[in-house]
């Protein structure tokens, strides 16, 4: 055996330690990278909210994850903040191309389908319940009892426009929580009444990732619901 074979690593020199570290540090980075792939392809996935629908719940411009488990192993429940496929045309045309970057990460599984576009809104009524405005206090009813909504955006009524409707299986009723400016279920009754499929549903929003300073997660607020009777098929 040669003397440099005999070597052991702590006698080898700044160099090889210096080797050794920089291997180390590369796979821990090549390990993180791994598992957020597989988080974020396989259980959660990155949105972005451009409008002022979901206003104070959502803010334009937050970036947000979605549990992509849910509709699936973990159902969906009323008071749910979900992201769901526009595939009723409820957004006019996307005007511009995906640029290589969007597509790759799209393709990837990191960000939503390039070329597809998502709503986010509110859960009010699940598969069976009826829905109506308003109370004689001016409340949403759901299944004869009326909620009080904290969620709403301040200054504006849980609805300016009258409805009562039964929501059929495999569909929502969704409602943004800034009432006054989103075109939501209410808007569009031409189409599908106003309702959205469940398999259309992307995920359920759970964090707010961006900005840093909103950092938090997305409230069902459950509490509100907690009265209403079960009609679901």
């Amino acid at each position: 055996m040669s003397a440099e074979s005999a070597q052991s690593p702590q006698s080898r020199g700044p160099l090889y330690k210096t080797w050794r570290f920089i291997r180390e540090i590369v796979i821990i980075v090549a390990i993180a990278l791994v598992l957020s792939f597989v988080i974020k392809t396989f259980f959660f996935r990155a949105y972005y909210i451009p409008s002022g629908s979901m206003e104070q719940t959502l803010q334009i411009n937050d970036r947000i994850f979605a549990n992509i488990m849910v509709p699936g192993p973990f159902e969906l429940e009323r008071g749910d903040v979900v992201v769901f496929r526009d595939d009723l045309n409820w957004l006019p045309p996307l005007q511009e191309e995906p640029n290589t970057l969007e597509s790759t990460l799209s393709f990837v599984g990191i960000l939503p389908a390039a070329g597809e576009q998502y709503l986010v809104k509110r859960i009010i009524g699940m598969p069976g319940d009826t829905v109506e405005c308003c109370s004689a206090d001016g409340k949403l009813v759901v299944n004869d009892t009326s909620i009080t909504e904290p969620y709403i955006y301040p200054g504006n009524t849980p609805s300016d426009m009258e409805f009562k409707v039964t929501v059929p299986e495999g569909k929502i009723w969704v409602m943004g929580d800034h009432r006054a400016e989103s075109a939501d279920s209410r808007f569009h009754t031409d189409v599908q009444g106003g309702f959205v499929d469940i398999d259309s549903v992307q995920g359920k929003a759970s964090t707010i990732s961006w900005p840093a300073s909103r950092w938090g997660v997305v409230d069902s607020h459950s509490e509100v619901f907690a009265n209403v009777p079960d009609r679901s098929k």
